[in-house]
């Protein structure tokens, strides 16, 4: 494949990462005019830990990155940013020494007390060291720029002089945006109180906007006259979102669906500050088991560490991926299919044309970041042994006695090969935590009923008499023809498979049983058959 393949494949493709690279490069045609590299943003705000939400937008914005250069042949920067600066509104639920942060209401997140416990100098300072931890964790290129940094150091401060010297076109675009009381207090600068150190909602008057001076009644209802920069200040939501976009020439950021109004303020005001708004991906968010949106403050939904005990890393990549504008529950019942269809996606890659392989899910993901990009990258067209439902159908009935050492000798028995492979190993070892903890608490196994007694007496027979080493395709055929014979009176496939999932398997839905007998063996599963029979 040269560039050249690459280049025109990519200008037709369909799949969403290069449909946003497309847009992209048509407003930068040749690149950037100062011939800087292309600038994508994602935001964080740091007042509760960071959650797959979170995570989520970075692994997006970074297939974007990756398409447009595929796509150009540019160089890109990708920049973590956090909204350190703002300041704590709300204690979260999730975290220790609330009675502590609530002491601290109003101050900048960096300006408060870590509660955490860690070896970190603040609240800010411990949430955004876990945010890169994680990132770190997945291999991805960013560069991470804190928001108090660049206030505190004055790298913002030509910028809020922008945002000063427009002070009456800032206020014309937000004042019909809100509602009566909050335009008596609303200001687009935000002072910080000399006297309690808070960042304080009041109206101010710019006294001299190249200078930096603003005046502003303070809580304690003295009138202050201070500068507005080197920290003495930071912007409202959506003029410090323009402000940073127009500050560091933000190119790309795509934001979730709840942020749609403020985009649109945003990109007013940046075009006020001399600036445009980015392109950007308006995406929907995922939900939690009950269809309620994901909150950091609530900690609802799935962790990035829950999911990482139940499926792996590109499972959750695969997971992210699809259908951005489509809304997703995010829990634990998501996890095995993730996991299948990833391995689904990945064998068939080698074979595809470029044209299907820019439309496959793992092709992003593969270039997504260094860990998985770089000479150690595992092969395109790699499969699992043993998908990881067949593994969690097996690990069920083993019930709380699996193990991750028997569960590979199943699967050892099953190859005829002893289990090398990482990936296997490791989804090995989430099968034996999903049924732990999801599992082995919620099967029951019903007894067979009417002709279902007598079809499986037969299942018993026939397998009794099948040689020792029979396929997953012999058995599967075995199977199959015991549930077409109409003295057995299953009005459809369907009925019989549902049957030996619920009498053998305890649960409602199933695998291939071919497959299953297979793997477990046809000794045991005649017990289990037994077992059945007498209940």
């Amino acid at each position: 494949m040269t560039d050249n393949a690459l280049i025109e494949t990519a200008r037709n493709s369909k799949a969403w990462p290069f449909q946003e690279a497309q847009r992209l490069a048509k407003r930068l045609r040749d690149g950037k005019a100062d011939g800087e590299p292309v600038l994508f943003e994602t935001g964080y705000g740091p007042s509760g830990l960071p959650h797959i939400g979170t995570f989520q937008e970075v692994l997006r914005t970074t297939l974007v990155r990756r398409a447009y250069e595929a796509l150009t042949g540019q160089a890109t920067r990708l920049v973590a940013f956090s909204d350190d600066m703002d300041g704590l509104r709300k204690v979260p639920d999730n975290v220790p020494n609330r009675e502590m942060l609530t002491s601290h209401l109003g101050k900048p997140l960096s300006r408060i007390p870590n509660p955490f416990g860690t070896p970190y100098d603040s609240f800010a300072a411990h949430n955004n060291a876990m945010l890169r931890a994680f990132l770190d964790q997945f291999g991805f290129d960013y560069e991470f720029v804190s928001s108090s940094e660049r206030y505190n150091s004055g790298a913002f401060d030509d910028a809020l002089r922008g945002v000063l010297t427009h002070y009456d076109a800032i206020m014309d675009i937000m004042l019909p945006t809100l509602g009566e009381e909050r335009r008596k207090t609303y200001s687009p600068v935000m002072p910080v109180s000399p006297t309690t150190g808070a960042v304080v909602q009041v109206p101010i008057t710019v006294v001299d906007a190249a200078a930096g001076v603003i005046r502003f009644t303070d809580e304690d209802g003295s009138v202050v006259e201070q500068s507005a920069l080197g920290g003495m200040a930071k912007c409202q939501w959506k003029v410090d979102w323009a402000m940073r976009w127009v500050a560091l020439g933000v190119d790309y950021e795509m934001y979730g669906k709840d942020l749609t109004d403020s985009g649109v303020q945003s990109g007013k005001i940046a075009r006020v500050l001399g600036g445009n708004k980015p392109e950007g991906l308006i995406y929907e968010l995922f939900l939690d088991a009950k269809g309620e949106k994901i909150s950091k403050s609530k900690g609802n939904g799935l962790t990035i560490d829950e999911w990482l005990t139940y499926g792996s890393e590109e499972s959750l990549g695969y997971y992210i991926f699809a259908n951005p504008k489509s809304a997703k529950q995010l829990h634990a019942g998501v996890i095995p299919k993730a996991i299948d269809d990833y391995w689904q996606f990945r064998g068939a890659l080698a074979e595809q044309s470029l044209d299907k392989q820019l439309g496959n899910p793992v092709w992003h993901l593969l270039r997504a970041n260094e860990r998985l990009s770089g000479p150690e990258a595992p092969g395109a067209g790699d499969t699992l042994a043993v998908p990881y439902s067949l593994l969690l159908n097996l690990v069920s009935v083993l019930g709380l006695e699996a193990t991750q050492a028997n569960l590979a000798e199943y699967v050892a028995s099953y190859t005829g090969a002893a289990v090398t492979d990482p990936a296997l190993l490791r989804l090995i070892e989430c099968a034996v935590n999903y049924n732990r903890d999801f599992l082995a608490p919620t099967l029951s196994k019903r007894a067979p009923q009417g002709g279902e007694v007598l079809a499986l007496t037969e299942l018993d027979t026939q397998l009794a008499a099948a040689p020792p080493q029979a396929d997953a395709e012999v058995l599967q055929t075995m199977v199959y023809e015991i549930g077409k014979r109409e003295e057995y009176g299953f009005e459809s496939l369907r009925d019989w498979f549902r049957a030996l999932y619920e009498t053998l398997l305890g649960s409602e839905q199933g695998p291939r049983m071919g497959s299953f007998i297979a793997l477990y063996g046809v000794e045991p599963t005649r017990k289990l058959i037994a077992e059945a029979l007498a209940r």
